[in-house]
Order: C-alpha cells, then sequence, then structure tokens
C-alpha cells in the first residue's frame, strides 16, 4: 500500500472489494444487513468456492465408483445404491450453505452407506466448521469418525489394509474439519477487528463530547468570575447615581467614569470568550489579552477601592511572580469572586484578603469579612460562584473551605499546591 492510499477498516474493504470476501461475512460487517432475515447473496468468490467443492465431491465420488467392480462379494443392487446416494450427495453440495447443519448429518448417514458420497461429506465436515460452533463439529464429525472403522471393517478396501484405510481417512477428516475451523477462526478474527475499530470510534466519540463538555464548563466558570465582578461594579456605582442625585459633580462624573470603563471591561471578556468558543480553542491560544495571575490582586484590590470598597491586603508572598501562572490564576479567581459575593451580600463591611505561602508548602488565600452593618436581602441564584470555586481548586489538586465565621460574617479559605522550585 502506498503512502497516500488510506488504511481501510475491514468493513470499509468489504465493501470496496465485496467479490473477494464471502457473503455470510459481508452480512456479518453489514450492519444493517445483519439484523434482517434475508439471506444474503451469493458473492464471485461464494459461486466459484461452491463449483469447486461441487467438482472435487464429483471426483472423489468418480473415483469410488471405479472401485466399486474391484470389491469382491458386493452385490450389484448395493453398487446401484451406492452410486445412486453418491449423485444426490454431490447434488446436496449446492445446498451446503442455506443447511449447514442438516447437510452434515445427512452427509454422515450418506457417507456410512456409500462409498461415492465420501467426497461430499468431506465438503459438508468443512462446511460445519466454517459456518457452525464447535460443538456443533464436536458432535456431527465426532460422529463420523466412529463410523469409519466399522465402515472399512464391512467394506474392506481390496487395494489397502484395513488399518492404513482407517488411518488415512480418519486423517484426511480431522485435517478437513481443522482446515475449516482455522477458516472460521479468521472470520472470527476480522469481526472482531471491526467491533473493535467501531468501540474505537465511539470511545474517541464520547471522548471528544466530555472534552468539549469540559471546555464549555470551564469557560462558563471563566464567564462567571469575569463577568459576575464587573457587573457588580457596575451595579454599585449605577445605585450610587440613583440614591444620590445630589452628589458633587465631581463624584458623578468619577462614578460614570468607572460604569463606563466597568462595561467596556465587561464587553472586552465577553467579547473574548465568544472569541474562544468560536475558534474552539484555548484561552491562551486564542490571542486574547494575558489571563491574570497572582501579580495582578494589587490591582484587583485597588479597583474594588475604587468602587467604593473596604479592602484590605495582607499580601505575604514575597515574588507574586515566581507563583506558576496556573496556581496564581486560580487564587486570583477566588479573590475575585469572594470580593464580588462580598459587595452583593455585605454591602459597606470591611473585607480582609490574606495570601500566604512558599515553594514547596502550598499557597493560602483567606478572604473574610464581618456581617454587614444592616439586612441584605437575599440574592437570587447564591452559592453557584462558591461551588464553581470549590470545583476549580479541586482541578488544580488544592481545595476550597468556605462558611460564616463565630461574629456573623463570611471566611472563604483556599489552598493550592506549590511546588518547590
Amino acid at each position: 500500500m502506498s503512502k497516500d492510499e488510506p488504511a481501510l477498516v475491514p468493513q470499509e474493504f468489504a465493501v470496496r472489494r465485496r467479490w473477494l470476501f464471502p457473503s455470510a461475512l459481508i452480512h456479518e460487517l453489514d450492519a444493517d444487513a445483519r439484523g434482517s432475515d434475508r439471506r444474503p447473496r451469493r458473492t464471485a468468490r461464494d459461486w466459484a468456492v461452491d463449483v469447486v467443492c461441487f467438482l472435487l465431491a464429483a471426483l472423489f465420488g468418480a473415483m469410488a465408483a471405479q472401485s466399486l467392480r474391484h470389491e469382491t462379494g458386493l452385490p450389484h443392487s448395493v453398487a446401484v445404491l451406492d452410486v445412486t446416494l453418491g449423485v444426490l450427495a454431490c447434488a446436496a453440495v449446492w445446498l451446503r450453505r442455506r443447511w449447514p447443519v442438516g447437510f452434515a448429518v445427512a452427509m454422515v448417514v450418506a457417507g456410512f452407506l456409500s462409498d461415492t458420497a465420501g467426497g461430499a461429506s468431506m465438503v459438508a465436515l468443512f462446511t460445519l466448521a466454517v459456518h457452525r460452533p464447535f460443538r456443533y463439529v464436536a458432535w456431527i464429525g465426532g460422529a463420523d469418525l466412529a463410523l469409519i472403522p466399522l465402515f472399512y471393517w464391512l467394506r474392506p478396501d481390496p487395494g489397502l489394509p484395513y488399518l492404513a484405510d482407517v488411518t488415512f481417512t480418519v486423517l484426511l477428516t480431522v485435517s478437513v474439519i481443522g482446515w475449516g475451523m482455522f477458516v472460521r477462526s479468521k472470520r472470527q478474527l476480522m469481526l472482531s477487528l471491526r467491533d473493535r475499530a467501531r468501540r474505537a470510534e465511539t470511545e474517541a466519540l464520547l471522548r471528544a463530547e466530555r472534552a468539549q463538555r469540559l471546555a464549555r464548563e470551564a469557560i462558563a466558570r471563566e464567564m462567571h468570575d469575569v463577568l459576575a465582578h464587573r457587573l457588580t461594579l457596575l451595579s454599585v456605582h449605577a445605585g450610587a447615581l440613583e440614591f444620590r442625585p445630589d452628589a458633587p459633580r465631581e463624584e458623578i462624573a468619577r462614578a460614570a467614569g468607572v460604569i463606563r470603563e466597568s462595561a467596556h471591561e465587561a464587553l472586552q471578556d465577553l467579547r473574548e470568550i465568544i472569541g474562544v468558543l468560536r475558534a474552539g480553542e484555548a484561552d491562551d491560544a486564542a490571542g486574547g489579552r494575558p489571563q491574570p495571575t497572582l501579580a495582578a490582586l494589587d490591582a484587583l484590590v485597588t479597583e474594588s477601592r475604587e468602587a467604593g470598597m473596604k479592602v484590605n491586603l495582607d499580601q505575604r508572598v514575597a515574588d507574586p511572580a515566581a507563583v506558576p501562572a496556573s496556581v496564581g490564576r486560580t487564587a486570583y479567581r477566588i479573590a475575585q469572586e469572594t470580593l464580588t459575593n462580598a459587595r452583593k451580600h455585605a454591602p459597606g463591611a470591611e473585607v480582609t484578603v490574606q495570601v500566604c505561602g512558599a515553594p514547596g508548602a502550598g499557597l493560602t488565600i483567606t478572604v473574610r469579612n464581618p456581617a454587614p452593618a444592616s439586612d441584605v436581602p437575599p440574592v437570587p441564584g447564591s452559592g453557584q460562584g462558591l461551588i464553581g470555586l470549590t470545583e476549580r481548586a479541586t482541578l488544580a489538586g488544592g481545595r476550597l473551605e468556605h462558611g460564616p465565621t463565630a461574629d456573623g460574617g463570611f471566611e472563604v479559605r483556599g489552598w493550592l499546591p506549590w511546588g518547590g522550585g
């Protein structure tokens, strides 16, 4: 096969070279035809094999008929019956594909009564071994082998000793059965290769669907983390403008600028995420902006402070840029989501963000806030962000814990692995 010619699975090769394959094998390879009761049509190979089998049966029958005249003490009526059964057996060879078991059983009886039916008996055993499981071959072939010594005891060959006749016929019968079983094993191997190829194709489709689902989930988490932060900033400043229409012009201008900048950033993030969905590539390969890492945590805190939040940052990592990008990005998303939650559920409360860690010990990020000064209405859909953060931390090899504190506040504590340098 040339380099440019594609490799063919058994089913595709059988379709292209249909005349080279047995009809029974093509019937098994064809999923649609396998479920129907319609018999497969003979292929050119089937016709050629059937013709050869018929000629071999006829040739052996003719040779046996010639030897009948040398048998001493054989009545003429028995000789006529022998030849008649031999002719019928040779004609029955054409039915071997439709009824392999019945044909083999009939040939056991015909082969015992007629020497000229011996060739057709061999064809029947070969057909049975090819088309039926071993249990049929064991019973019918065993019966045929058991009758061979009795046959030559009743009708000895004048040209050969009894032991030589029995040994030769037994070896010939076993060889024919073994050949048929070998042909069947080759067909079963081809069918197993077909099934293996189908299973591999199905597994590949399942893996592709799972990868697509995981990619969609990752994009959904990214969209939630980014857009929720931007939109809460919009909500805070829009609410300030709504409830403080008499605010100084400078504050209104600053709030409007933050709204405009947050809306622009949200649209930019949304555009990049949609670009990833269209391109079907990872974030890093999509040509968008660099993903935030731990070094961008200061900018996140500054942005939250400009939105009116009270945020204390306790940064105890000597070199934030040395933190691995995946670990730093996860820590950044934890801080971003918890600041967003604090802005929604505890407005006006002072939030403390603490980051510490070292190579080999891991990176710990803790975000806590006290109870809000007044009752805050429940926000629909609360808790989904923390579920996504827990999954994100688990995928990174870390863990995330969250819950209320003793003073009525809330704390989120995450640990992420940071391997030694």
